[in-house]
């Protein structure tokens, strides 16, 4: 495989996590009969993200890297907020018992 087989791979592999979010998202909401982002689909947005992030950085397409670096601040911040969330409703139930 050549150098550029490999990033074109690479970015094809972000591509498909970025894409596979939202099907993740449209099953789980299905399964819960109600409109719901489930945890995962931030890290696959995160794995996405950065992959296709190093595919722009190799391309070197500003607009593209832009976007890139963006959405990872974005769903890397929902990621601290859950976390945040469910260590206060574990030190809640602890609180309780």
């Amino acid at each position: 495989m050549g150098r550029e087989s490999l990033w074109l791979a690479i970015g094809f592999a972000g591509q498909l996590a970025f894409t596979g979010r939202f099907v993740l998202q449209w099953l789980y909401s299905e399964y819960k009969k109600r409109s719901v982002i489930p945890v995962a689909f931030w890290y696959l947005s995160i794995v996405g993200s950065a992959l296709l992030l190093a595919y722009a950085i190799y391309r070197q397409d500003p607009v593209f890297i832009a976007g890139q670096s963006f959405g990872f601040i974005v769903y890397l911040r929902n990621l601290q907020l859950i976390a945040k969330l469910r260590g206060q409703e574990s030190a809640d139930s602890e609180s309780k018992d």
